[in-house]
């Protein structure tokens, strides 16, 4: 599975029964992190995507707190 975009994590989730959806952008890809982290620590996502997903992760993160002026 392809992984560039937030979409793209998104439906990797999805594929596991996760939607996240908390109001704010920013806490929305906290809570994907912390349940990529529980999926992957459960041995059901193999490292690769696992990896990948982080790093979209991170840097829509840290765009996110560059828009609100936190960086």
């Amino acid at each position: 599975m392809k992984l560039r975009t937030l979409y793209d994590v998104q439906q990797l989730l999805e594929k596991y029964g996760i939607l996240v959806h908390l109001g704010k952008r920013i806490w929305d890809i906290d809570m994907m992190e912390i349940e990529l982290d529980n999926i992957y620590k459960a041995g059901v996502m193999d490292q690769h995507d696992y990896l990948r997903a982080k790093l979209v992760l991170r840097h829509e993160h840290d765009l996110e707190e560059k828009s609100d002026g936190k960086i």
